[in-house]
């Protein structure tokens, strides 16, 4: 116990390791297609490179639009507002909060509805029970790359007049019954995010199979704008830059590296998590196309630390595990005085928050990094009375602030 650095030990790892790095692709086809971009001086305005990558983007997903926007945000507000949702939809708590502020930016107000234990995707049983007649849409989220019971959401929206789309921000590359992910409901939202599977530095688009849709959020992410001067919808500055179209391509590129990559990973996470009670490791789907992109683990009373507690141990060691959606949308401002009883309505949201950590992966570990992190955490799990005792005086005999 004296080696852990929570107790005064150097570090277990010398280099800090996050949950989400980004993945890089090959820098000279990515610089290659920056000095095209220069010697064409274009590099905003639906360039060439936008329009390769949105076309890629609606050829490896098979819909027939991808409309790229500066980021999975803004994604997120114009698909809402392009299918005028209004008064209520109905949406998880466990998600980021952008997914609800998207919501709220517009005076729509989000309903936050409960998730199922397993798959830590939106409960469609428990979204029936908050429909009401303001309601007018539904946003499924795929966690994790999870994906949503999207047969039976569809059902509901169909018998309840209502629009349903689906934040994939984490599931680029998923599949669903044999279907990629982008193809379901009226549309689905994406995120490029830098810590996303598939990053473009900053960026996000909306997919969909409804024409006039699209061509109704791509006139609002360039400020209605139909021709040269003529504006013939009201909009806003959503566009995706050539600098993003061209980081977007050449990760795209390496989407079979960095899933091959994080696949090892996952293995070596699964096959280290099996060896010690008291966390649970969610396991994806073999028969689904998954990225692989998130380690996410509960941990539970039989392992004999808290999650907290070990996040903490973690972080000492430079392993920087981290609690995701924590503690849910509903619990932050300004949902948690909009709906301070809320909490009352989500008893699985609530249970998964407190019990989710996510681990490092993605092309910044080796192998020997996932062996390292299955080690201490066995050696954790032998050891966790001791260290639990320990931990509780070294917070006893802490000065307090001021």
């Amino acid at each position: 116990m004296e080696d852990l650095a929570i107790f005064g030990g150097p570090p277990l790892l010398e280099k800090t390791l996050h949950v989400g790095g980004p993945n890089l692709g090959d820098r000279e086809a990515l610089f290659a297609r920056f000095n095209e971009m220069l010697d064409r001086n274009w590099v905003t305005n639906n360039g060439p490179l936008v329009k390769e990558f949105e076309q890629r983007i609606s050829e490896f997903i098979d819909v027939r639009h991808c409309v790229a926007m500066c980021n999975g945000t803004v994604a997120l507000e114009i698909a809402c507002r392009a299918l005028d949702l209004e008064g209520e939809v109905i949406l998880p708590s466990f998600t980021f909060v952008a997914t609800a502020h998207a919501l709220q930016w517009q005076g729509i107000q989000p309903v936050f509805c409960d998730v199922e234990p397993n798959t830590h995707c939106i409960d469609p049983g428990e979204v029936e029970r908050h429909i009401t007649p303001r309601t007018t849409g539904i946003i499924g989220v795929n966690v994790w790359g999870q994906t949503c019971q999207v047969e039976t959401l569809q059902e509901i929206a169909d018998r309840n007049h209502l629009q349903l789309l689906f934040d994939s921000a984490h599931a680029f590359g998923a599949s669903h019954n044999g279907r990629m992910v982008g193809a379901f409901g009226r549309c689905e939202v994406f995120s490029f995010h830098a810590t996303k599977f598939l990053n473009s530095f900053e960026g996000g688009a909306v997919v969909t199979n409804d024409d006039e849709l699209a061509e109704k959020m791509r006139l609002m992410r360039n400020f209605g704008f139909s021709g040269m001067d003529e504006v013939i919808y009201i909009g806003t500055n959503g566009k995706m830059t050539e600098v993003c179209a061209a980081m977007g391509l050449t990760n795209l590129d390496s989407f079979d590296d960095f899933l091959e990559t994080n696949l090892t990973n996952y293995h070596g996470y699964r096959d280290a998590f099996r060896s010690f009670p008291g966390v649970r490791l969610l396991e994806y789907d073999d028969g689904e196309s998954c990225n692989y992109q998130y380690i996410v683990t509960e941990v539970g009373p039989e392992f004999g630390l808290t999650r907290d507690q070990l996040m903490t141990i973690l972080h000492a060691e430079n392993i920087r595990a981290r609690r995701y959606f924590w503690p849910g949308c509903h619990r932050m401002e300004p949902y948690k005085s909009f709906f301070p009883h809320a909490n009352l309505l989500l008893p699985t949201t609530e249970s998964i928050a407190e019990k989710v950590l996510l681990y490092p992966t993605g092309i910044s570990l080796r192998v020997d990094d996932v062996t390292t992190i299955g080690r201490l955490m066995r050696f954790l799990s032998r050891n966790a009375d001791a260290i639990s005792s320990r931990l509780g005086s070294v917070e006893k005999n802490e000065p307090e602030d001021g």
